[in-house]
């Protein structure tokens, strides 16, 4: 099977969940082709591969603006493969919302895995903006790391079942 794991990021966390979800599927299988690619201005031909893997990084509830136009073009494509969602970033509490909110029905339905994996937040990578509103938010300065690696195992397994 070939599998395309495709992210949209802003500071690298969806990227490492990327890598970690295709160490995931490859792990024991032979005959796994995973190829891991970062959504820019153009799009990557999803007809040679059986799989496709989608996850983007979440802010103020809205995933990255790259995923957004690649979903536009692509969602027909999507239904006639198979396919998982994933987010990335460091509040949970509204994970359904997200999902709601930025895939349409069709491809919520048609997604064989989708979860939320965690993310990343280091106060090095952002600005005072972003630092402000992490510090009133989440109460937090310091670096914050929620990617879960059981669930990013549990979603490998149900995209190679």
């Amino acid at each position: 099977m070939k599998t395309i794991i495709l992210y949209a990021t802003k500071y690298g966390a969806a990227q490492e969940i990327a890598g970690r979800i295709a160490d995931g599927i490859k792990n024991g299988a032979a005959d796994e082709t995973c190829v891991i690619q970062k959504l820019e201005k153009t799009f990557p031909s999803l007809e040679d591969f059986d799989r496709v893997i989608l996850g983007s990084s979440v802010y103020a509830g809205s995933i990255r603006k790259e995923a957004k136009k690649f979903l536009a073009k692509n969602e027909g494509i999507l239904q006639d493969k198979i396919l998982g969602l994933f987010l990335s970033g460091i509040g949970t509490d509204e994970k359904d919302t997200y999902f709601k909110s930025n895939f349409s029905e069709n491809l919520l339905r048609k997604a064989k895995a989708k979860s939320f994996l965690g993310g990343v937040f280091d106060p090095k990578k952002a600005n005072f903006i972003e630092r402000c509103i992490i510090k009133a938010v989440a109460k937090q300065s310091a670096r914050i790391d929620t990617i879960n690696d059981k669930k990013i195992g549990k979603f490998a397994e149900a995209m190679k079942a």
